[in-house]
């Protein structure tokens, strides 16, 4: 790992950056509210708008990536995400009203296209680094962390931005994008391929034989990452509008309180990934238990209406998130061949967007029922998370070959001696 340490760093970056391109705008909702004079769901749609192109684009990153390389992806799509970011910049700095509105719209939804390219083909590229599954469990958590990083830092910094100007955040967007891709361009050495690409139709081929052969555990960890996602940015939303129109909690002291729990699942997605190893029976057992204790955590969050008890039991929550996603990269990434990782984790990026668009939006109208009722509703999903990891994700104690990975030691013996190959015995499905 170490030859690889400045790959991981300038790989790190990006989804340190594409985080911060989303997430600084959770604390600053309120204000672009009142500067633009536009409901708590329109503007809660400024971050619907970034994840819901990026759900339609992303299988297509995947498919380029896995056709084209993965650098070849990463690279514009910074560009594009930058682009977007000066287009939002722009537009709050010369335009007012509605108008404006619209127009730092159309700027997210121009980042989301670059976000689609970017932070998804990370996890993939990092698969293909490395042979050793322990250290793609250990790089996979490094990049989680990195994840769950732009999260803490995101709400603090992007409350002081606004500090200055409102729209600061979204000015910051290009300048970080160019850094991330300077990073990339002079750092990042991907592995050459061995293989000649697939032709599109071979690739539809293999996805869908893949899906088929491994499609209910692929399904529920698809599912689980879009629940962690959906409750993350639900509860920040919830928080971000709760404390400053209820506590009159602004800027950077808001931040740093969104942050408390951010940084509590960084630290437990950092030591989770250094824990779980190549085991995929540790990686389904730390993903269901962090989920119970998400799940417990939010029922007992909808029973006490405290906000100093709703920010502790949040923050409670998230270190069972942070546990649960490095389990589910390392699950996905070296559950299938390096011919379909690409687009198979871009299907399961995909889905943690869709919960990053369903979050701030559902949480919005239920802030129109009962404190309960919201927190349920929010635990209930949490519930079906830790059922699917339950009953739907089944590895085996031995290490399984993915599919496409070469046979045992004992056949290739037999192959080069000219030996009678062993009759492989018939066993019961498993997803790895």
């Amino acid at each position: 790992m170490k030859d690889k340490k400045w790959d991981l760093v300038a790989l790190a970056s990006i989804p340190v950056i594409m985080t911060l391109g989303n997430s600084m705008l959770i604390p600053i909702l309120p204000q672009i509210e009142r500067e633009l004079k536009v409901s708590s769901f329109k503007v809660s749609m400024l971050i619907t708008v970034y994840a819901v192109v990026a759900i339609l684009l992303i299988p297509i990153a995947g498919y380029l990536s896995d056709r084209f390389g993965r650098k070849a992806v990463i690279i514009p799509s910074l560009i594009i995400a930058a682009a977007g970011g000066a287009v939002a910049g722009g537009a709050a700095l010369m335009l007012n009203g509605s108008i404006a509105y619209w127009a730092i719209l159309g700027g997210r939804l121009l980042q989301g296209i670059g976000a689609a390219g970017a932070f998804p083909i990370v996890i993939p590229l990092v698969g293909d680094m490395f042979d050793d599954e322990k250290q793609v469990s250990k790089s996979l958590g490094i990049i989680e962390t990195s994840n769950t990083f732009g999260k803490v830092i995101s709400p603090i910094l992007g409350a002081a931005l606004a500090v200055w100007l409102w729209y600061l955040p979204f000015m910051a967007i290009p300048v970080l994008c160019l850094l991330s891709l300077v990073l990339v361009i002079f750092l990042v050495k991907t592995p050459k391929k061995k293989e000649k690409p697939p032709t599109f139709s071979e690739f539809v081929s293999s996805v869908r034989t893949v899906l088929k052969e491994k499609g209910r555990w692929l399904y529920s960890l698809f599912a689980i990452g879009g629940i962690c996602m959906f409750v993350i940015f639900g509860v920040l939303f919830y928080l971000s509008e709760t404390l400053e129109s209820e506590y009159q909690l602004k800027g950077v002291l808001k931040g740093l309180v969104l942050a408390i729990p951010l940084a509590a699942l960084c630290l437990s997605s950092f030591l989770a990934g250094k824990w779980i190893g190549k085991s995929k029976v540790r990686m389904k057992w730390v993903g269901f238990t962090g989920l119970v204790i998400l799940t417990g955590s939010l029922i007992i969050m909808g029973l006490w209406d405290n906000i100093y008890m709703v920010v502790g039991l949040f923050t409670l929550g998230s270190v069972g998130i942070g546990a649960t996603l490095p389990c589910l990269d390392a699950l996905i990434t070296e559950g299938v061949d390096k011919a379909q990782r690409g687009t198979i984790t871009a299907l399961f990026s995909s889905m943690r967007f869709i919960g990053v668009s369903l979050g701030p939006p559902v949480v919005s109208l239920l802030l129109g029922t009962s404190h309960f009722i919201l927190f349920i509703v929010i635990a209930a999903t949490g519930a079906v998370g830790g059922l699917l990891t339950l009953f739907a994700v089944k590895p085996e104690k031995g290490k399984q070959p993915s599919s496409g990975e070469a046979p045992n030691k004992l056949e290739q013996h037999a192959e080069t001696n000219h030996l009678p190959r062993r009759i492989p015995v018939r066993r019961k499905k498993s997803p790895f």
